[in-house]
Parts: structure tokens; sequence; C-alpha cells
């Protein structure tokens, strides 16, 4: 592992240590490429095939998709050295989004191959979180996080205006290649890392009393299985993983409200509706910003249940709103919440899971919460259908809040009890 000053600063971070930079570019280049060909692909789908149906599916062929395929992603993850899968990963996605620029596709075709991108980039996520604890140390991993989350969610809110920008000049299908090589680029950058091997070492989850050891190396099938379990016997991770979507089952359904609740009940109009829709990007910007400066001031688990609360509370506080800038306040303070609990829970799997076992964890936590943002879409829907956005927000916050109280009940102590385990192992 690397050995820059303990504790240091983000920024002193990433001009100190030239490894974890390249990490960071490559992820930061990787997101905004991925920013601008999302927007490629909408209005190749809205403009080409022409309905609804048809970008719905493309949207569920990105997200859904892969959530179904996480226990393997994490082991294909954790198999392998990460450098290797990182590179390949990006230059499978390159090819693929090349192939779509070239052919642009029949709407068939084309859903399976941005669900075939979508479950490599679902291999990427796990590996890449998994490798910073090999390149910071400890006790920067909370820097480290939020100063690759403030940058890969600015990529997010810059990709948007850059694919705007860029369309004035370039095709749909000249927008395509350049996201296509912005995935060989960051390929280029992750080929300068050390090798990034999973750890030899071989010892038990904390609380599961398990030895590692027993999975059969050569059998996908059985490490998926075995990471499968790993959340479930791990107490820590259970807590986590429950406690993450419970949260996000209530409050997932805000990307669907929020249009609603400005544009019908606040009787905004479009461009209001985007400007609440950026309060929770400002917010997210703001935090990891913050995270990254002060980080750690709260203990982990402090960390975490701020987030569910903070977030929930925003969505709450929306649905109260009279006014849209009421509401992109509050939108705002839900970004916050959000920045915390993304720093908190990449941290926390990072330090309590061992090394071997990473990249499965972290597929598996965020596969298990894409499926209840799914559940969230669809009861959020059925539930905003049948009342109205500001009952809808209310009740999604109302839930969260309910969650993370039941999260305060038990976190705290399981994460004491965990961090006993470990320097007891």
């Amino acid at each position: 592992m690397a050995d820059p000053v303990a504790r240091a600063p983000a920024r002193a971070l990433l001009a100190g240590n030239p490894a974890f930079r390249t990490l960071w570019a490559a992820r930061v280049v990787s997101f905004l490429g991925d920013s601008v060909g999302l927007i490629a692909l909408l209005l190749y789908t809205a403009s080409h095939f022409g309905t609804g149906l048809a970008v719905a599916l493309l949207m569920l062929a990105g997200d859904f998709v892969p959530s179904l395929l996480s226990p393997f992603a994490g082991a294909v993850a954790d198999r392998w050295d990460r450098r290797v899968v990182l590179i390949s990963c990006e230059l499978v996605q390159g090819g693929l989004v090349a192939v779509i620029a070239v052919w642009l596709p029949s709407l068939p075709v084309l859903l399976v191959l941005v669900a075939i991108q979508s479950c490599v980039a679902a291999v990427f996520q796990p590996a890449s979180r998994s490798a910073v604890p090999g390149l910071v140390p400890e006790s920067d991993l909370e820097r480290a996080n939020a100063a690759i989350g403030f940058a890969t969610n600015g990529m997010d809110s810059a990709g948007p205006l850059a694919g705007a920008a860029l369309l004035a000049v370039l095709s749909v299908r000249e927008l395509l290649l350049a996201d296509a090589a912005t995935f060989v680029i960051s390929a280029a950058l992750l080929a300068t890392l050390p090798a990034l091997a999973r750890s030899p070492a071989v010892r038990p989850g904390p609380g599961t009393g398990r030895d590692l050891s027993v999975v059969p190396a050569g059998r996908l099938l059985a490490q998926a299985r075995d990471g499968v379990k790993f959340i479930w016997q791990d107490k820590l991770i259970r807590v986590i993983t429950l406690a993450f979507c419970a949260v996000v089952l209530f409050n997932g359904v805000d990307d669907v409200a929020l249009v609603f609740l400005a544009r019908h009940t606040l009787h905004g109009s479009n461009s209001a509706a985007s400007l609440v829709y950026a309060g929770a990007g400002l917010g997210l910007l703001a935090g990891f910003l913050l995270i990254a400066r002060a980080a750690p001031l709260l203990p982990l688990p402090m960390l975490i249940l701020a987030g569910y609360a903070v977030s929930s509370l925003g969505n709450l506080l929306t649905g109260l709103s009279f006014a849209i800038l009421a509401a992109l306040g509050f939108q705002v303070i839900r970004g916050f919440g959000i920045a915390a609990m993304d720093v908190g829970h990449t941290t926390a799997i990072q330090r309590a899971v061992p090394a071997e076992m990473l990249g499965r964890v972290f597929s598996n936590v965020y596969g298990a919460v894409g499926v209840a943002a799914g559940l969230s879409y669809v009861f959020g829907g059925l539930l905003l259908d049948a009342t109205n956005a500001r009952v809808t927000l209310i009740v999604a916050g109302a839930g969260g809040l309910v969650s993370a109280a039941a999260a305060a009940t038990v976190l705290p102590r399981t994460a004491r009890a965990a961090i006993r385990a470990t320097e007891q192992a």
C-alpha cells in the first residue's frame, strides 16, 4: 500500500500519491464519457424509435439487468489482478460503444449491446472501489472515496452540458465514437498502475467464523455463491445492506415524483423542473467536497446514519415545499445526505471486508440497492398515481427516516462488535 502522509487532505492525497491520482483520473475520464454517451443513446433511441417504451427499455437494459448479475460481476472482480480487470472492462466497453456508433442498430440489437456493456461496467465498478485500499493508507479512505465521488458526480453533472455543446458540431454517431475514445484513454491510464492483485492472505470475515480458503478457486459459480453467503453471514455487512436498501426503497421514487411536484403541484416550467433535479447533484458535490476536507470528523456508523436521515429529511421537506426555490434547497440537503451515505458505505466495506472478497461484496450490496431502486420506481409510481407528488415525497421521506431510526438501534453496536472481532483475528 502506498504510504504518503497519513490523513492527508484530499488535494495533497492526489498530489502526493501518483497511483491514486491515476485511478482518480481514469474514473473521471470514464465517467465523462459515460455521461456524454448516455445523452447520445437517449437522443438516438428517442429520434429513431420514437416511443417512451423504447427509452424505458434502454434505461432498464442499462440499470436493471446488471443488478441481476451482480454476484457474478463481483466474483470476476475478485478473481484476477484488479488492474487487468479494470483495463479489460474499459477496452471491452469502448469496443461495444464503437460497434453501436458504427452500426446504429435496430432496437433489439441496441438493447442487447447496451445490456452487455452495462454488465461489463458492473464488473468495473466493484473492482475500482476494491482497488482504493491498495493505493492509499487506511486512514485516508474517507478522503479518497470523497475525492472520487466528487469528481465522478461532477462528470455526471457536466456530461449533459458537454454533450449539448458537442452536438452543435458532432453527430450522434461521432459523439458515441468520442465516448468510445474515453474508454481507451482510461485504459491507457490504468495500464500505468501497479499490480492490484487480491490479497493472498486468507482470513475469516469478521463475525462469520468461516475460512474463505474453502472456496474452489476455479469455479466462478461457487465464488459468486460465496459472495452472496458472505453478505448474509457477516452481521455488519448484512445490517448495512438491509438498511441501505430500506432507505432507497422509500426514497428512490423522488426521481419519478420531482417532475410532477415541480410542474403540476408548484406550477413551474420545464426549466424549473430541471433546476429542482439539479439540487441533489449540487448537494452531492458540496457534500463530497466537505467530507474530503473534514473527514473523518464522524465515526463511520454516524456518517452512514446521518446520510440516511439527511437524505430522507430532504425528500420529506421537498414534499412540503410551496415554492420551486424551496424544493431546490431541500434537494440540495438531500444531496448532502447521499454523499455521506456513499462515502460511509464505501469506506465501511473497504475496512470491514477481506481483500479477497471486496469485489463480490461491493457488487452484491449495490446490486441489491439497484433492485430496491427499481421496486421504489414501481411502488412509488403507483402511490403517485393514487395520490400526488407531495404525498409521495412526504411518505418517501418519512419512511426513510423510520428506516434510519431502525438502523440507529443496530448499526453502531454491530460496528463496534465487528471492530473487536477484526482486532482479535
